[in-house]
């Protein structure tokens, strides 16, 4: 399982094999890290009532102060602290930079907050001289050791690792490494793809058009059953949860969790075929958050178009396509032939276009992903998605 980690760079995630022994480790560890979080809020939120700044520097003195006089923070590795304070930076410094844009309260990234011992997931970085891995297993600082279930081997050598617990309960380990291109051979096609809910993706290629799986549609069931035996067992206020709503509780999640693992492997399989057969891709630029105020909110969840569109943008960058994103605007009233725009917005209850210029009668998702290889500059000789000859001839040139 890979996802983008910056430019140049992608992760490796594998699932881990825990000990109690090495469960017990990055328990500490992390309890020691929590510390310092929560220290970092504490002093940040002091300064700002001051009206002082508290920069890195200021809280990497914190941190070595700390550790010289409170052996139980010395017991600890030293990188996952002070990687720490830097997630904390940019956490903070991302929220100061959205408060200074004037960005609406809804769109600004909160203040780092206290991370709460039964609430925070276990998270801890790893710099290269603070790992290694031998024998097939990973090696931490603090003389931790993990079993990792390899289901691929890594193209290089990592240069960090972050090894973290979910919700559920399961650990992984998270390997960063150099994005290795790996170009397929050339097809002199071309596809457009319009993101929707009915499908998720239609192209311009009967082919490869993504239908809606409904994964969280089929699932409904069994997570209704346990939200019920969760409502039976709630805990009333100021009494701990008992065994049984804790094991419902679990179920939901692994329920959930599964639902996301189907959506990500689809998505992966659709990207991989439809990098595979064309040479440049031309993708609607589609923000899917504003559904959520619809309607449509259930059904648009449940196709996971973010997801979708996240691994063919992965998938292109990794075997060196052409992707091309494009504006959304005014996709649906454009034609997709002579680019004539209707002067009025189609309802979503009409699902064919009919051009009043050129007389063109399409379907109206059809319409709209042609449109988008008109505006990336690719346009097509046909439907299916073949470049005309004089382009070919030219790029070879």
């Amino acid at each position: 399982m890979k996802e983008e980690d910056g430019v140049g760079h992608v992760r490796y995630t594998y699932r881990l094999r825990v000990s109690a022994t090495a469960r017990a480790g990055l328990l500490g560890d992390w309890d020691r890290c929590r510390w310092v979080w929560n220290e970092c809020v504490a002093r940040s939120k002091k300064a700002h009532a001051e009206g002082e700044e508290c920069g890195a520097a200021r809280l990497d003195r914190m941190l070595t102060e700390a550790r010289a006089v409170t052996p139980w923070l010395a017991e600890g590795a030293s990188v996952p602290q002070q990687q720490l304070i830097r997630d904390f930076g940019k956490s903070r410094a991302k929220a100061l930079k959205d408060i200074r844009e004037r960005l609406p309260v809804k769109q600004r990234a909160g203040m780092p907050g206290y991370k709460k011992k039964h609430e925070a997931d276990p998270s801890l970085n790893y710099t290269r001289r603070n790992f290694r891995l031998r024998d097939g297993r990973l090696h931490l600082a603090g003389g931790i050791v993990l079993r990792v279930v390899w289901s691929r081997e890594l193209p290089v050598e990592p240069s960090s690792v972050r090894v973290f617990r979910d919700g559920v309960g399961d650990w992984y380990a998270s390997f960063v490494v150099p994005v290795r291109v790996e170009p397929l051979p050339k097809t002199g096609r071309v596809v457009g793809v319009d993101w929707g809910v009915k499908e998720i993706a239609t192209t311009t290629s009967d082919t490869h058009d993504q239908p809606h799986p409904e994964h969280g549609k089929k699932a409904k069931a069994k997570l209704s059953r346990y939200d019920r035996m969760m409502a039976r067992r709630r805990p009333k206020n100021g009494r701990a949860a008992s065994k049984g709503y804790r094991e419902a509780k679990k179920w939901r999640a692994k329920t959930y969790q599964k639902i996301a693992r189907q959506r990500q492997d689809g998505a992966r399989k659709w990207a991989k075929k439809v990098v595979r057969d064309h040479d440049s891709i031309a993708v609607e630029d589609f923000k899917p958050k504003f559904l959520a105020k619809t309607s449509m909110a259930r059904k648009a969840a449940d196709a996971a178009i973010g997801v979708t569109k996240k691994a063919l943008l992965d998938m292109g960058r990794k075997h060196g396509r052409d992707v091309r994103l494009v504006h959304p605007a005014h996709t649906t009233m454009d034609c997709g032939r002579c680019g004539a725009r209707t002067k009025h917005a189609l309802p979503l209850s009409e699902r064919t276009y009919t051009c009043t210029a050129c007389g063109s009668v399409s379907p109206r998702d059809k319409k709209s992903a042609r449109v988008m290889l008109v505006r990336a500059g690719l346009a097509p000789a046909g439907v299916d998605g073949v470049r005309p000859l004089g382009a070919l001839l030219q790029e070879a040139a």
